[in-house]
């Protein structure tokens, strides 16, 4: 039987790996077609996409427009509108949505000139839409900017074939498991002796039985990079075919702005390459790991030598707001966080608030090197990989940063269990 297990995996994984190579062929004639097109000559005009978060307040759309002239800041290009009836931002007699340019960058996709400009989207009044919480997310950071208020974001995400099955799975089963155990030394244990230790193969793995997708992740990663991206780092994480890319440090506003670009590189990457890029944080059931945007913040005050007192305080009025957190933590209210933070797989449950230095199964983790220093940041692990970053970090500057009226957050998290 178990003989026969091993020739059932061998020969779905070969499968899987035959069907990626005739996609690879297929892509490839695209591409060769289309660079024909992509080196004409623009006569002097310039390509714009225009680029938001529509009604979901997940997904995001875009659309061109053609100038002139290269622009140099948002300020430089118009107010522009689309059918909001189509994206679940406005009905029929007042169809028109408004998206005003508050973020330039290059366009990996459209070399030279051309730009991506993120936009946040305005009613017919202009005031914003309810799910362009970017406005109140600048206010916010406008009142704590004397503490400088850093962020770096650990987006999480999985790759999909177009059937919605992960990529490089075997059609007809499941790769090895994520993780097993075997019986080792470890070296800091004040017993010396064996004990049982967790082994994850995928967890930033190498070869061709481990990684599914890294020419997805290289190519993301150098558009993030032209494009003008803060992007930090790639790696490959515990579940195959799910990966994770980190930005930052960046200061206030700019975390949201360049994350929601970054996510917008990603799903054209992977439109380019066919395959579907999900941020559902919990996209397989079982035993797999679920998807979150793990949230690094600090203060100037934290960063500072003998900062550390800092960082304890800000966690200890994280712990008496959790539930406020939970909400806001992704689009649904916390809906979503329920099917992932279970207190297994690297995750605090829900309802509980914990925190440690190097412990990945709290809620919030000091790292090691942090506590070392007694200066430095910490990181709230709650975010779910779909949550929307304005909430995240305005809720994390408002709590930790601002005081009085200004600190509440006008929404709980009512558990469903």
């Amino acid at each position: 039987m178990d003989r026969w297990r091993g020739f059932e995996e061998d020969y779905n994984q070969m499968m899987a790996h035959s069907s990626l190579k005739r996609k690879y062929e297929k892509i490839s004639s695209v591409n060769s077609i289309l660079d024909k097109y992509r080196h004409l000559d623009q006569s002097g005009l310039v390509q714009v996409k225009y680029v938001w978060i529509d009604g979901t307040g997940e997904f995001l759309r875009c659309k061109s427009k053609t100038f002139d002239f290269e622009p140099t800041s948002p300020d430089q290009l118009p107010i522009w509108n689309f059918d909001g009836t189509s994206t679940g931002q406005a009905i029929g007699d007042q169809s028109d949505v408004f998206i005003r340019p508050v973020a330039l960058y290059r366009d990996p996709f459209r070399p030279g000139p051309n730009k991506l400009v993120l936009c946040e989207t305005l009613d017919r009044n202009y005031d914003p839409t309810p799910t362009n919480n970017r406005k109140k997310c600048l206010e916010v950071m406008e009142k704590a900017k004397e503490q400088v208020p850093w962020f770096g974001l650990e987006q999480e995400y999985t790759l999909l074939d177009l059937d919605k099955h992960p990529y490089g799975w075997p059609k007809l089963g499941y790769p090895a498991p994520q993780e097993h155990k075997i019986r080792a030394t470890v070296s800091d244990s004040p017993k010396k002796h064996p004990s049982q230790i967790v082994i994850r193969p995928y967890y930033c793995g190498v070869g061709a039985d481990k990684v599914y997708g890294r020419e997805i992740v290289e190519a993301h990663y150098r558009a993030c990079m032209y494009a003008g991206i803060r992007i930090s780092g790639t790696n490959a994480e515990t579940m195959p075919a799910q990966w994770e890319f980190q930005i930052g440090p960046c200061e206030g506003i700019e975390a949201g702005d360049q994350l929601v670009m970054a996510r917008f590189i990603l799903h054209r990457v992977c439109e380019d390459f066919g395959v579907v890029c999900t941020l559902d944080p919990k996209p397989i059931l079982g035993d797999w790991n679920g998807a979150g945007c793990h949230c690094n913040f600090s203060t100037k005050g934290m960063r500072e030598s003998g900062g550390y007192p800092e960082i304890e305080t800000a966690v200890r009025k994280l712990s008496e707001v959790h539930h406020q957190h939970i909400a806001y933590y992704d689009p649904h209210g916390g809906r979503d966080n329920e099917r992932r933070l279970t207190g297994a797989h690297e995750t605090e449950t829900i309802d509980a608030f914990s925190y440690g230095v190097a412990n990945r199964s709290c809620s919030v983790r000091i790292p090691k090197q942090v506590f070392d220093d007694q200066c430095g940041y910490f990181e709230d692990r709650r975010p779910s990989s779909n949550c929307d970053p304005y909430n995240v970090t305005a809720a994390l500057v408002k709590t930790c940063c601002l005081k009085g009226d200004e600190r509440k957050l006008s929404l709980t998290y009512v558990p469903n269990f």
